[in-house]
């Protein structure tokens, strides 16, 4: 039977070029900077990003970890959009990590504005909660995958830094957004104190995240990775992962973008089925259904017997993202699967 997984860009595997290189790397001691492999990584996310200096981590939830817990201390106060990822899919770390609360904001596509952030900062009082951070999330998952244009990321830096809070970036998909707007990565980088992209979704890596900022802050970074777990000694061997991936597989995320136009538009054409308002930006297509009785999770369950894994979101939601393993063939195979299935229901 077919099988073809289009539940996250995470199911993304290394290709056989990529692999080579792992095999290869030259290793040292992370820890000591002794790791040429994990340098070369770092140095080359700092300067894509436009910051001082970059860390590597094992995950993009890591990087979000540890930038909370430098800029943070315990009572302080996040602002982010109520779908980000650090409210609602880290376990809680704001809270049980660093003590701090998240203040969410509303706003279509997983996007808000200056003057919502302002209107969200607190007032200085001893009996509120400091407003600490503000958190921007590239591209906006729950927001349909959604790009933040450049003006957009300014003004909501802006008003933030009028208020002396600093700015984070949750850029686990940030290159997918540099490839669709024909942006530069440093750009968005200018307007946030600290950003980090994933190693692991479109670029295609086993593990990893890279976390960019200052040189204060990365030093202090790093005091909250040995806190948190410590180095990862010879990381060189999954940290040729990252440095293959940023030489060869950046430009082709508009090949991925352009797999999940074509799934939403295949899709659109069946009648229990409605593309969901946020549109297709990127790599990530919501699919509302109108199945009388039947829930998302229904579909996703048969679907899945018959070859196909693709997530439920909601009571009538799926999300599909592409990625690099998949091609055209594998897009219109799975559109073809999940309209078998959905007339299976009626």
């Amino acid at each position: 039977m077919v099988f073809i997984n289009l539940y996250s860009d995470t199911q993304s595997t290394p290709t056989a070029e990529m692999r080579q290189a792992m095999a290869e790397a030259e290793v040292g001691d992370e820890q000591a900077g002794l790791d040429p492999t994990v340098d070369t990584l770092c140095e080359k996310v700092a300067a894509l990003l436009g910051k001082e200096q970059a860390l590597f981590l094992p995950s993009g939830t890591m990087c979000n970890a540890t930038a909370i817990l430098v800029h943070c201390e315990r009572g302080d106060e996040i602002i982010a959009h109520e779908t980000s990822h650090i409210i609602n899919f880290e376990g809680g770390g704001p809270a049980a990590l660093a003590g701090a609360l998240v203040r969410p904001l509303t706003g279509a596509r997983g996007q808000f504005a200056g003057d919502d952030v302002r209107a969200a900062v607190r007032p200085t009082s001893r009996y509120h909660p400091r407003s600490r951070l503000l958190a921007i999330e590239q591209t906006a998952n729950l927001g349909g995958g959604s790009v933040w244009p450049m003006a957009a990321v300014e003004e909501v830096s802006s008003a933030a830094r009028e208020a002396g809070l600093k700015v984070h970036m949750d850029g686990a998909r940030l290159l997918n957004a540099v490839v669709a707007s024909n942006g530069r990565a440093a750009d968005y980088g200018a307007h946030v104190d600290t950003l980090w992209i994933d190693l692991s979704k479109g670029l295609g890596c086993p593990v990893g995240g890279v976390l960019a900022g200052d040189a204060a802050f990365i030093d202090e970074a790093w005091r909250w990775k040995q806190r948190l777990g410590g180095a990862m000694r010879q990381a060189g061997i999954i940290a040729a992962a990252g440095v293959y991936a940023l030489d060869h597989h950046v430009d082709r995320l508009a090949q991925d973008h352009a797999n999940a136009r074509l799934f939403a538009d295949l899709m659109g054409e069946h009648a229990r089925v409605e593309i969901a308002s946020e549109g297709v930006d990127t790599n990530i297509v919501f699919l509302d259904l109108t199945l009388d009785g039947v829930s998302a999770a229904d579909v996703s369950a048969r679907a899945l017997e018959n070859g196909l894994r693709i997530g439920a979101t909601a009571a009538t939601r799926l999300r599909a993202v592409t990625y690099l393993n998949l091609a055209v063939d594998d897009i219109t195979a799975a559109a073809k699967i999940l309209c078998d299935t959905l007339d299976s229901f009626s």
